[in-house]
């Protein structure tokens, strides 16, 4: 999760509103604002510059402050309305399947004439890349395993077949449907505001329908504000994990302890460099060829650890945990906590991985709409949803379902070891297997790639929505938020480690739950009002059953 996008190649600035008169070349451009001189560092940014800066003021000179203040009011933030982190994306999923299932799915994301700009399964291809990254190698091992020994809500005996199942059911549900629900609304809403409508590339003109002129102004800008310290800590914490990531696997090729919170500071900083000068380069093309490669070494990583692994084993798990997350879905969903123990399980992992996918939602939302320009909404929906869901099971599964095996059958002990520091997970399952040292060098490679285009990306986007969506944004602004950026996860990583990246995003996701109920509100009256829909039907709302 990482959730870690490559880049698009950054479209031609000068792109002109969407409009179904444009020619077939102006068309699959990616809409954008106009390029007005002296127009590009608006209030949006330098309110946004401004907050950051004094966040990490304070974190610098005060942690030991920060970091108890901010403990106690995500405690507040998820006793009061944790909730809503889980009934929300549920109700995403099933505003997204009405859209689908009925006659809007028939839109398209663009004119009525418009067509996919790439193959399908191009397209299949990027829209995993954008959120496969440094979490998947975090959490793919560390998740199932803390589960097995801690099993979710009490549910299983820990360390029985019983609590294998019911880790990878939860773990499904942080990284499944849930997920891409978050994603898909946003993506949704964006591609159909750009490519359709011709608004901005931003969250704010979305919101015109349910605040009219507003949009524009101070709330709208407001919102995009919101946005960007969202996206802001979702990247920072992808940043601090990808350098424990990269120091835990140091460590093990070099045979030196490297995972010292300065070797961490010290990978930040030369990193930060390396994607920072990426963004500023240009080079989008490369990065996304570069990202493509990166899946095709995760998936020769994943097909290794299969067949090396318990192969039969995880064929039985998969199948039995993926019908036990179907068959108790909405159960699961709204399992809430029961006391103050069952709490604290709940923010260290589920409230975690919502809050993380709803920091990241606006992010992975752009990318989706720059991908999905020609694609009806049934197709976007259903393929979104479904496809990204299977193969992140599948992940899960393999690797933390051969660590689950290799705990219960051999006593390896890579649970415990998770407990305690959750980096170690998964070089503790390499380990297990052969040809330990060159899956050691890969994984290591696979974070650094994965760190590095996905930053970039990040950088684009904050520098994109900063500039009041100009998709051409300057290279002193990319390079001041690729600062930004890997200043903010050095700091935070100083003050309190995993934990205050943690309670970053949950704290800011948390203002920004009420920014997604407002964009799916949009959404749906942007869509009773299509004309496509209303001229079929003859009624000037298109959409009198979803409402």
């Amino acid at each position: 999760m990482t959730q870690d996008a490559p880049a698009e190649p950054r479209p031609d600035s000068t792109a002109a509103p969407c409009d179904p008169r444009r020619t077939r070349r102006e068309t699959e451009r990616f809409p954008s604002a106009p390029n007005l001189p002296g127009s590009s560092l608006n209030g949006v940014f330098w309110t946004s510059v401004t907050l950051i800066v004094v966040l990490l003021a304070v974190a610098g000179l005060w942690p030991a402050q920060l970091s108890a203040a901010a403990d106690a009011a995500m405690n507040w933030v998820t006793a009061t309305s944790g909730w809503s982190l889980l009934l929300i994306p549920l109700g995403l999923i099933g505003l997204l399947l009405v859209l689908a299932c009925t006659r809007i799915g028939d839109i398209r994301l663009g004119p009525d004439g418009s067509r996919p700009q790439y193959p399908t399964h191009a397209w299949i291809a990027m829209l995993l890349g954008a959120v496969m990254g440094i979490g998947m190698i975090t959490y793919g091992v560390a998740e199932p395993v803390s589960h097995l020994l801690d099993p979710p809500h009490d549910l299983a005996e820990p360390g029985s077949r019983d609590a294998a199942v019911d880790a990878l059911r939860f773990t499904f549900l942080d990284w499944g449907l849930h997920a891409w629900a978050v994603f898909a609304t946003f993506g949704l809403a964006i591609g159909y505001s750009t490519h359709r409508l011709g608004n901005k590339g931003l969250v704010s003109p979305i919101l015109r329908p349910l605040i009219g002129r507003h949009a524009d102004g101070a709330v709208g800008k407001a919102v995009d504000v919101l946005v960007i310290l969202s996206t802001l800590f979702g990247t920072t914490t992808s940043l601090g994990l990808g350098a424990a990531q990269i120091s835990q696997g140091l460590s093990r090729i070099a045979g030196v302890d490297l995972t010292t919170t300065g070797v961490q500071l010290i990978v930040i900083a030369l990193v930060t460099m390396l994607f920072t000068a990426s963004a500023m380069s240009g080079i989008g093309r490369g990065i996304r060829y570069l990202s493509q490669a990166t899946m095709v070494i995760a998936a020769a990583l994943l097909l290794f650890v299969l067949l090396t692994g318990p192969t039969g084993w995880l064929i039985n798990l998969f199948l039995r945990s993926l019908g036990g997350y179907a068959g108790g879905f909405v159960e699961i969903s709204l399992m809430l906590p029961t006391d103050g123990q069952d709490l604290a399980w709940m923010q260290g992992w589920t409230y975690f991985m919502m809050a993380w996918w709803i920091s990241w939602g606006a992010f992975v939302g752009v990318f989706l709409a720059r991908i999905s320009r020609g694609r009806t909404i049934r197709q976007f929906v259903l393929v979104v949803l479904g496809v990204p869901t299977l193969i992140f099971s599948a992940w899960f599964t393999v690797f933390g379902g051969s660590a689950m095996f290799m705990d219960l059958e051999r006593g390896t002990g890579i649970g415990a070891a998770a407990a305690e520091n959750v980096n170690t997970a998964f070089f503790g399952l390499l380990d297990q297997l052969p040809l330990t040292p060159l899956t050691s060098v890969v994984a290591v490679v696979l974070v650094v790639l994965y760190f590095v285009t996905g930053a970039d990306s990040n950088t684009y986007v904050l520098s994109v929505i900063s500039t009041d969506g100009r998709m051409d944004p300057g290279r002193p602004v990319m390079g001041l938020w690729g600062v930004l950026t890997g200043a903010t996860a050095a700091v935070l990583l100083y003050a309190g480690g995993l934990d205050a990246l943690q309670t970053a995003v949950m704290l800011s996701a948390a203002p920004f739950i009420f920014v997604i109920l407002a964009l799916a509100i949009s959404l749906v009256l942007m869509l009773r009002r299509d004309p496509s829909v209303a001229a079929r039907t003859g009624v000037t709302s298109a959409l009198p059953e979803v409402v």
